[in-house]
């Protein structure tokens, strides 16, 4: 049975020079390191350039000084030890601080900080806010990487949530299909588990993170079949990252072998400026024309995606450009007076956040939208 060794010291990828390991150590003492031999044997290590080592390898270029850690003010939707309540019907619970392997881009890199108390192993005072909040109807196990969780424990946490009747749909997300598929090829009992409780009214999705078409392997499809074959829905979610599918071509071809495996095209985001991720964002009117062109590639399974900003006061997709105007609207506020409030503003090519055109707009305006979002 092959299960991928873990790495999490580069002088354990004998691909880097020693040159390279000495330089980029300075970035590991930053931000924390995690790969996989099964993921690191996706690199074409020829190519300094290749978008799968771009994923996971570090670059000095993470120390430039821009964003900030915590770029959409999670913490402050925070009720209780391990749970954020942002949006009135959903709730976020972060199970774990470990993922597979840790994106260079992680918008929540500083889970994996010494000193970091946001995720929480017991889950019962979250589990009680749930249960005290009927209005929730969606839970998102997140954190960290859910999957990582033995299939006990994990099951533990579902079957809690599941005793809760106004809890119809529980999310995992997880890039374990991607980063480390031998999770679930390994055991077959976590698939089983998940159909267990994925009911024909009360479905369990899987919230997938292939960021590449060369992710999509024998391997990471073999695990998705597994859990759609025990009855468990899987959609899919990458940001949009430089040099890794800011490319129409390489987005349409994502899209497209997504759909071919039943994982659906579910959001595109706009990269999060936080803290070291200068070198990995793209400016979201560029990011929305490659987006556009992307979908031109597609049939309309493939095309359904949404391009959205997880900004601070709520989740704001990107709707459409003019030569002169960018289109935008709420598709889920925070504060519920903001829902699918529409915006309209003078395009800006160096934005790269919606922050960026709030230059555009009274500031009284801009900040009683932050309080009634802060008032929720």
């Amino acid at each position: 049975m092959y299960k991928p060794k873990y790495l999490t010291r580069l002088k354990q990828i004998p691909q880097l020079s020693e040159e390279e390991r000495e330089h980029l150590n300075e970035v590991t003492e930053r931000f924390a390191f995690r790969s996989n031999e099964y993921y690191n044997s996706l690199i074409n290590w020829d190519d300094p350039e290749d978008p799968i080592r771009r994923i996971v390898i570090p670059e000095m270029q993470e120390l430039e000084e821009w964003g900030e850690l915590d770029a959409s003010c999670e913490s402050h939707y925070k009720k209780v030890p391990g749970l954020e309540h942002k949006y009135d019907h959903i709730a976020l619970l972060l199970v774990n601080d470990v993922c597979g392997a840790y994106c260079r881009f992680c918008f929540r890199k500083r889970l994996f900080m010494n000193g970091n108390d946001e995720t929480t192993r017991d889950v019962s005072p979250g589990i009680e806010y749930i249960r005290n909040h009927p209005k929730i109807n969606n839970v998102l196990l997140t954190g960290g990487d859910p999957l990582l969780l033995s299939t006990k424990k994990l099951e533990n946490v579902i079957r809690q949530l599941r005793e809760i009747k106004h809890v119809r749909i529980i999310r995992i997300g997880s890039k374990l299909p991607v980063f480390n598929p031998w999770r679930i090829i390994n055991d077959p009992e976590l698939a089983e588990m998940l159909g267990k409780y994925s009911y024909s009214d009360h479905k369990i999705y899987v919230m997938n993170h292939f960021n590449h078409p060369r992710e999509l392997t024998r391997e990471s499809r073999k695990a998705v079949s597994m859990l759609q074959e025990a009855g468990v829905i899987t959609v899919n979610q990458t940001p949009l990252i430089a040099g890794v599918n800011d490319d129409a071509n390489v987005l349409a071809e994502l899209f497209n072998e997504l759909s071919y495996s039943g994982i659906a095209p579910y959001y595109v985001f706009i990269c999060r400026p936080t803290l070291g991720n200068y070198s990995y964002a793209v400016p979201v009117e560029e990011a929305y024309e490659i987006f556009e062109q992307a979908r031109m590639h597609c049939s309309g399974l493939a095309k359904r995606a949404r391009m959205a900003m997880s900004h601070f006061t709520g989740k704001i997709e990107i709707v459409g450009l003019t030569d002169s105007h960018i289109f935008m609207r709420y598709h889920r506020a925070a504060n519920p007076e903001q829902k699918g409030r529409f915006m309209i503003y003078e395009r800006n090519p160096e934005a790269y956040w919606f922050d960026d055109y709030r230059n555009q707009v009274d500031d009284t305006c801009w900040n009683d939208d932050l309080r009634m979002a802060t008032s929720f």
